[in-house]
C-alpha cells in the first residue's frame, strides 16, 4: 500500500467487539475517534493498562459474560441480565448458582446435543446417498 493512501478504519465499536472489550468502559479517546488496523494490531501487541484491567476485571461486554457463565446470550436475555457484569460479579454467580443459571446451563446442553444428533444424523443420510451406484444388474 503507497504511503499516500488514508488507511482503513474501523468504528469504536468494531474494535471493542474485535478486542473482546465493552466499549462504554473504555476511555474517551478509543470511543470518540475511529481506529486504524494498524492501531488494533497495536493495542492486540502491546496493550496499554486500560485495555489489561478491562480484560481482567470487566464489565465485560454479553457474550463474554455469556460464555464465562457456560450459557447462551438469549439465557442472558430470559434471566434479565441486561447490563455488563464484572469478574467480581460473575465469580459471585458462579459461586453460588441462582436456580435461572442451572436451568439456562442445562438447557445450553441439551440444545448442544440435538444439534450434534442432527448434525449425525445428516451425515449417515448423506452417507447413504453418496453409495457408488448399482450396475445394471441391480449389483
Amino acid at each position: 500500500m503507497s504511503p499516500d493512501k488514508n488507511p482503513q478504519t474501523m468504528k469504536p465499536l468494531t474494535a471493542a467487539n474485535k478486542l473482546g472489550i465493552y466499549l462504554p468502559a473504555t476511555p474517551a479517546e478509543f470511543r470518540n475517534s475511529p481506529v486504524t488496523r494498524a492501531q488494533l494490531e497495536e493495542l492486540r501487541a502491546n496493550p496499554p493498562q486500560w485495555l489489561i484491567d478491562l480484560r481482567a476485571n470487566g464489565p465485560f461486554p454479553r457474550d463474554v459474560v455469556a460464555r464465562k457463565l457456560g450459557i447462551s446470550n438469549s439465557g442472558l436475555a430470559r434471566a434479565g441480565v441486561a447490563d455488563a457484569l464484572t469478574a467480581q460479579e460473575i465469580t459471585a454467580l458462579l459461586a453460588d448458582p441462582p436456580e435461572w443459571l442451572l436451568r439456562e446451563r442445562d438447557n445450553l446442553i441439551a440444545v448442544r446435543k440435538e444439534a450434534e444428533r442432527v448434525k449425525q444424523k445428516e451425515a449417515a443420510r448423506r452417507a447413504a446417498t453418496n453409495r457408488p451406484p448399482k450396475n445394471r444388474f441391480g449389483n
